[in-house]
């Protein structure tokens, strides 16, 4: 299957790294927030859809959706479905031509361990030079320290790297205080947040993966 780039203005210039988050960036989380909003209302008045739209509202309030909710509700959060993440369907294809276009690609997330075996999973490893998940290293965003392990370990400078990831306060506010080019995924409830400081505004917003095309 092909997918094709929306248009868009603009070449980011003078970039050799594209670095990714996973969640909502490259990885669906879909159906791993629809089975945490079944289990967490099993048993009570509230509803999986009353739950989720409660999700929705605090998520557009730059709030951790999920989180708020059951504290709204006074419910436990269930355990996260790992099992549930799948690649979006654009992803493999996206990552291949960017790869293929001369672009150094990396990860940079805050995930649980095995990551690079999730990654090798889904047919996507192949393509990363440098991955550095938060369970490995010790570290997570919004912290500094774990994009510039990633520049070091990439042997770039930052404004050389673009950061891409649906969060603004765990991906794009960061990078760009390290000095890293950034583009702002707006997939899943981090696509929902409103930029409330300059620090927060993305070089460039895409709704999709198939939309960095247009950019690399």
């Amino acid at each position: 299957m092909v997918f094709h780039a929306s248009p868009m203005s603009g070449m980011m210039e003078n970039v050799k790294w594209l670095f990714f988050d996973l969640g909502s960036t490259l990885v669906d989380e879909s159906e791993c927030y629809r089975l945490r909003y079944r289990e967490a209302v099993a048993g009570t008045a509230v509803s999986a859809a009353d739950f989720e739209n409660k999700v929705i509202a605090f998520a557009k309030q730059n709030r951790k959706g999920d989180h708020e909710a059951a504290k709204y509700y006074g419910l436990a959060l269930p355990p996260w479905h790992i099992e549930a993440e799948k690649p979006y369907a654009d992803a493999e294809y996206v990552i291949r031509q960017l790869s293929g276009n001369g672009y150094r690609l990396g990860v940079i997330a805050n995930q649980s361990p095995g990551t690079r075996a999730r990654l090798s999973h889904w047919g996507l490893f192949q393509y990363f030079d440098v991955i550095l998940a938060s369970a490995e290293e010790g570290v997570s965003k919004p912290n500094p320290e774990i994009f510039h392990r990633a520049l070091k370990a990439a042997n770039c400078s930052p404004e050389r790297a673009v950061m891409i990831g649906d969060r603004l306060d765990n991906d794009i506010a960061p990078a760009k205080k390290v000095g890293m080019q950034t583009v702002w995924v707006k997939q899943g409830l981090g696509g929902l947040a409103s930029v409330v400081h300059e620090k927060e505004r993305a070089d460039h917003e895409v709704r999709n993966l198939s939309e960095l095309l247009a950019l690399f």
